[in-house]
């Protein structure tokens, strides 16, 4: 037998007791906003990330033709005698 009594606001089958249920109605609406408002800056910055990224043409962007290759040594890479 423990020391000290079990104190929980949950049941044996971890339900929320009415006790807890109390202790947080008041919380209730300030939280369902909070978890709003972070939603919907969440989602804002995700579709104005989006929009500004496919704005972009890349015309400016010189793109060479044809990277150029180093002249190959012989036997130089992969040489096992």
């Amino acid at each position: 037998m423990p020391l000290l009594p079990r104190s929980t606001y949950y049941d044996k089958n971890y339900r929320q007791s009415p006790a807890l249920i109390r202790a947080r109605q008041p919380y209730l609406i300030k939280n369902v906003l909070t978890g709003a408002a972070i939603f919907a800056f969440t989602v804002g910055v995700y579709a104005f990330t989006i929009r500004a990224v496919s704005q972009d043409e890349f015309e400016d962007v010189i793109v060479p033709d044809k990277p150029i290759q180093p002249p190959h040594a012989p036997n130089a890479v992969g040489n096992k005698s």
